[in-house]
């Protein structure tokens, strides 16, 4: 049976320049922001099978006041180490999703965060972020990472990693966006990425205009929302800040 823990880096908002700026929930108004920016968490994922440490997406990258890595205190929080992990499957390179894909030490040498693990990366999204650069994705911290060894490149619509986990390319979000399905034989966990991201998202429909392909990003949620009720799967969502696991 898979273990799910969510990794927060915590709350934000972000608007039209991209960028994210903290939120504290409890003294923080969110109408004092700029106008139209969005209330998420950052959160990526652990999921803890027999077979492996996988870790959806990466967050923003950011470091606690004791100058380590969130992602890494966030783990070892939960009983494991960084170099545990062994797989990490990225639904896209935004930014706010590959920000913590390497890091600087002490030293100031750049390092891979889980330095056993492999990368999965769709190939195409890849290079759509190398070619389109700012203020979305930042090729200069994901150029370490992509000429790695430790890249698994994933090509083709769809495949299957390690005969148990699934990915699509699903493209509503931005062009070559990808999301995932684990199926370890006994749980089935779905990460949807920024194509489902909150759980109110799978609930209502709407065009977000956050999105590349709006339209189809909607008619994904729902397609989503669908298949996950009829095969019980368990919902990942990242930006969500009070449900970031749940069952529909």
């Amino acid at each position: 049976m898979a273990k799910i823990f969510p990794l927060s880096e915590g709350v934000f908002t972000v608007g039209r320049d991209k960028e994210f700026v903290p939120f504290n929930m409890q003294s923080d108004e969110l109408n004092d922001r700029p106008t139209g920016s969005l209330l998420v968490e950052v959160q990526p994922f652990l999921v803890v099978t027999d077979k492996d440490l996988v870790v959806f997406d990466m967050g923003l990258g950011f470091t606690g006041s004791d100058g380590e890595l969130m992602i890494h205190t966030n783990i070892r929080d939960h009983g494991y180490q960084p170099a545990d992990v062994t797989k990490v499957l990225m639904s896209h390179l935004h930014k706010d999703h590959s920000g913590g894909v390497v890091y600087k030490d002490s030293s100031g040498i750049i390092k891979t965060t889980f330095p056993n693990a492999d990368y999965y990366i769709y190939r195409p999204e890849a290079d759509y972020a190398l070619q389109t650069g700012y203020p979305s994705y930042h090729p200069a911290e994901l150029e370490p990472l992509l000429s790695s060894t430790q890249v698994k490149w994933l090509d083709g619509e769809d495949g299957l990693i390690d005969g148990y986990i699934g990915y699509t390319h699903s493209g509503g979000h931005c062009p070559q966006h990808i999301v995932y399905l684990l199926d370890d034989g006994v749980d089935k966990i779905f990460f949807g990425g920024d194509e489902a991201p909150q759980l109110k998202q799978l609930k209502m429909k709407y065009i977000a205009k956050y999105d590349y392909d709006g339209k189809r990003s909607m008619q994904l949620r729902e397609q989503y929302a669908q298949q996950g009720k009829k095969g019980g799967w368990q919902f990942l969502f990242y930006h969500d800040v009070k449900t970031p696991v749940a069952n529909l």
